[in-house]
């Protein structure tokens, strides 16, 4: 292949190498397989969602801990609906002044639950064993063989139910706060103790 100049020299590229440029493309686009595989990766999350979070309009929300995706919690059902545009969570409608207003709040929906917990003040090192008898959007009650006093810290090791964590086989290491107790009144009874879920983490079993 030849092209003339201005001088009247011609330059001669190998017509091997000519073609090759036009087949290949000197501008065409490399696809990195870094790229490919955030690519296949999207919206394949397995979901490992917070504890139900309230926002100033009084809607309950989770977040995956994992993607940071965002669903609207449905107490009454103890499901996830649908799926939120996390900006939505700062916009809400301010309530009227003249709105009427519930004058009674209805018990929330409890799930009936048989789990064993271990639990301890936070940040001490003595762990107590019980049972967790339901879990609702107040928290957890269980029976245990120590009580703690209102208000105090506490840590919780249990298996968070699937309408909750999002994934079946999820330990979790609780953080929460003591809202009521009861002692026990006869010597085989175990003290009841109610507790408040401020957040909490997943356990992941180590790989092998």
């Amino acid at each position: 292949m030849e092209r003339p100049t201005r001088g009247g020299t011609k330059v001669t590229y190998p017509r091997q190498q000519a073609d090759s440029r036009l087949i290949a493309g000197e501008n065409a686009p490399t696809i990195m397989p870094q790229k490919l595989l955030s690519v296949l990766k999207l919206g394949r999350c397995s979901h490992e969602f917070s504890w139900p979070r309230r926002d100033s309009s009084g809607r309950y929300y989770q977040v995956c801990l994992l993607c940071a995706a965002e669903y609207n919690y449905d107490w009454k059902t103890m499901r996830r609906t649908e799926r939120v545009d996390s900006r939505e969570t700062s916009v809400h409608r301010p309530s009227h002044p003249r709105e009427a207003r519930p004058t009674w709040t209805p018990r929330a929906r409890r799930l009936a639950v048989d789990l064993a917990v271990r639990y301890r003040a936070k940040n001490m090192s003595t762990w107590y064993t019980g049972v967790i008898d339901n879990i609702s959007q107040s928290g957890v009650l269980l029976h245990g063989n120590h009580h703690f006093p209102l208000n105090t810290l506490v840590e919780m090791v249990f298996e968070m139910p699937e309408e909750i964590s999002g994934q079946k086989e999820s330990r979790v290491l609780c953080q929460g706060r003591v809202i009521r107790h009861k002692a026990a009144v006869r010597t085989k009874e175990r003290p009841d103790l109610a507790a408040s879920i401020l957040d909490y983490k997943f356990l992941h079993k180590p790989q092998a």
